[in-house]
């Protein structure tokens, strides 16, 4: 069986495994009867990608999806290459780059370009973050490349295929001459690379976006009105028929989050939270003192979380990216939610442990239907009958150090 890529044409994420696949020699299959909106919600997709997201390559020995594991999974199918780096440190750095890409540059030129496309809800403040964001990242990766022509070594590497496939997005739609100026070592490098003839197989001729998009209009256009026909003189008997029209359907109620008809808790979560900011010393006897006060294991529940692949944390600044997307994306709990993340260790590979506090005897079902990063972690429920789980969670909220014997790294708090 041959590799086939499931994706919709033009997709920028899926271009990284074809890319990859030139310069391995590898031939990838790409249907063309694709259909987003179609193809990814069958039986057939869902069972390669259970979420139905693009793309996902499927391969004699199962299914791939994550484009940058795709990538990886390609660049590595022909044996020894030099895609991924002739050493152990320079392996370290092609995955460096490619997360601090994907994170610090593809994600926030995400946050600019969706909301103005109408992909995601448009705030100004949200844009001024993420374009800030942004600057922050391709002025780090501009340093970089000021003595550097590729990303790790002397020649192309999965990183650079990777960074540059994640800049292409911003190149097209939203990063303009004027913006890129500010970072002419970047825009070097991106020409350079986007014009190897491996990558112009994949991508063809690329062109810089002359204007950012105009944001998406929140109204749907109204269908013009027809033209009124001259009505005739109706008999002085007869009356004139009415026009009704037709009322617009009244506005649905929001849907209660199930968390909002749990029965009332003594336990108020902005109150601890409060506490818990505004404790400056003595933060054993007041903070974690009044923590222990104020919980209600009836209305509440709490869960340490250990990070499964703790064996993949070998840059330090790569795992503190990896845990600041989790909290990220835990926004959604931010009303019914506590938590602490530990980046534990003075070397790699770093290890993440969390301590969480739910709204409710489990960790709730929205959580872990919307965030995708749950499934990678392993939870545990709290015992506090167990006074070892109960000091343990002490110790964890108020960022004990050494904790369980390692320094701590960092302590990133959810509230």
């Amino acid at each position: 069986m041959a590799l086939v890529l499931h994706t919709y044409k033009g997709n920028k994420n899926a271009d990284k495994a074809l890319i990859a696949a030139e310069y391995v020699g590898v031939k990838i299959d790409v249907p063309s009867d694709f259909q987003m909106g179609v193809t990814n919600k069958t039986p057939e997709f869902l069972k390669m990608n259970p979420l139905g997201k693009v793309p996902v390559l499927e391969t004699p020995e199962g299914s791939v999806f994550e484009s940058n594991a795709i990538a990886r999974y390609v660049s590595r199918l022909n044996g020894e290459n030099s895609l991924n780096g002739s050493s152990l440190i320079e392996c370290a750095h092609v995955e460096q780059w490619s997360d601090f890409s994907t994170l610090e540059i593809y994600g926030n030129i995400l946050k600019w370009f969706g909301p103005r496309m109408g992909f995601m809800a448009y705030s100004a403040p949200g844009e001024e973050a993420a374009i800030s964001a942004l600057k922050r990242g391709l002025d780090a990766l501009n340093t970089h490349l000021t003595s550097n022509t590729y990303l790790v070594g002397h020649s192309i590497t999965l990183a650079d295929i990777i960074t540059v496939c994640n800049l292409n997005l911003g190149f097209a739609t939203v990063m303009t001459k004027s913006f890129t100026s500010a970072f002419p070592h970047v825009e070097r490098y991106f020409w350079t690379v986007i014009n190897q003839p491996n990558f112009k197989k994949v991508v063809g001729d690329v062109k810089q976006t002359e204007a950012v998009p105009p944001i998406a209009s929140k109204k749907a256009a109204q269908p013009a009105k027809p033209k009124e026909v001259p009505k005739k003189k109706a008999a002085p008997a007869a009356e004139a028929p009415k026009v009704v029209e037709e009322e617009e359907e009244a506005p649905k109620p929001k849907a209660k989050n199930p968390l909002d008809l749990l029965p009332p808790s003594p336990m108020v979560l902005d109150e601890w939270k409060r506490l818990y900011s505004n404790t400056k010393s003595n933060f054993r006897e007041v903070a974690i003192k009044g923590f222990w006060d104020m919980y209600d294991p009836e209305g509440y529940s709490l869960w340490f979380c250990d990070y499964k692949y703790n064996d993949e944390n070998m840059v330090s600044f790569v795992t503190l990216n990896k845990v600041g997307g989790f909290l990220q994306r835990m926004d959604l709990a931010r009303k019914y939610a506590f938590g602490k993340m530990l980046i534990c260790g003075s070397e790699a590979p770093f290890k993440v442990k969390g301590l969480w506090l739910f709204r409710g005897p489990e960790i709730p079902k929205f959580i872990m239907d919307e965030v995708y990063d749950m499934e990678l972690y392993e939870w545990t429920k709290v015992d506090i009958s167990d006074e070892a789980q109960k000091e343990r969670v002490s110790q964890m909220i108020e960022d004990a150090e050494p904790f369980e014997g390692e320094a701590l790294l960092d302590a990133k708090c959810f509230k």
